[in-house]
């Protein structure tokens, strides 16, 4: 019975190692942004603030049209079920506010490595390089 175990233990972490690629063994940085993508000229800046679910906030800034907020995350550990820390952000522009995961896990930066979001009047875009955005949400 402990054999049968063993051996079941050990196809399964074998079937592990096999089907995940080898960068998720290694330390792997991943590009953050958040870019205020207005287009009316606002006077009012937009102003983001992020935290870290293991290094609490690191900090924020009042973005202007075209402008950015971009940090680094260092992700350590092996799969994407133990994935590195999550950031999330708070951004708001006039009398609106909205709370979003900005970084969650590896697999959504995609093979570039970069977890890019555009906020605009009318909602908030996500994309792994800077050309193609998917509305995630809107404001409200």
């Amino acid at each position: 019975m402990k054999t049968i175990a063993l051996l079941i233990i050990l196809a399964s972490t074998t079937l592990i190692l096999f089907t995940h690629p080898l960068y998720h063994f290694d330390n792997t940085t991943y590009d953050v942004r958040v870019i205020n993508g207005f287009s009316n000229n606002s006077s009012e800046p937009l102003v983001v603030w992020c935290v870290s679910s293991d290094k609490g906030g690191i900090g924020g800034r009042a973005l202007q049209e075209g402008d950015d907020y971009s940090w680094t995350v260092e992700s350590r550990n092996l799969f994407y079920y133990w994935s590195s820390s999550r950031f999330v952000c708070t951004v708001k522009w006039g009398g609106k506010r909205k709370r979003f995961e900005a970084f969650r896990d590896r697999y959504r930066c995609g093979a570039r490595r970069q977890c890019l979001w555009l906020v605009k009047e009318d909602g908030f875009y996500f994309g792994n390089d800077e050309f193609n955005w998917v509305r995630h949400f809107s404001w409200i």
